[in-house]
């Protein structure tokens, strides 16, 4: 894929990807969290952890293969960007709805 698409095209695909899935399910955790009474740093934790296991993907392809890195590259930097910016957003929309 990145021998067609340019580098910052695939950045782009895979920032907005992340920040759609992890801004809306971060949104339904909160939502649950305050539902069950759960406390939210434990569910902002567990979202950590899983944006952390979203990019392991890209990691472990741009440790092994360092030939084609600039794809894998270019798409762990994405997808990195899109989950610190959702992570960082999330709690705030969450609060202004209410929910923490």
């Amino acid at each position: 894929m990145g021998e067609f698409l340019p580098d910052y095209l695939i950045r782009e695909q895979a920032a907005v990807g992340a920040l759609v899935v992890f801004g809306v399910l971060r949104i339904f955790g909160a939502m649950l969290a305050y539902e069950r009474g759960w406390r939210i740093s434990v569910v902002e934790k567990c979202f950590i952890a899983a944006a952390v296991l979203y990019c392991l993907p890209q990691l472990f392809d741009l440790l092994t293969h360092m030939y084609g890195s600039r794809a894998a590259g270019a798409e762990l930097e994405g997808k990195a960007a899109g989950c610190a910016i959702a992570l960082f957003c999330a709690p705030i929309l969450g609060h202004r709805l209410g929910l923490e």
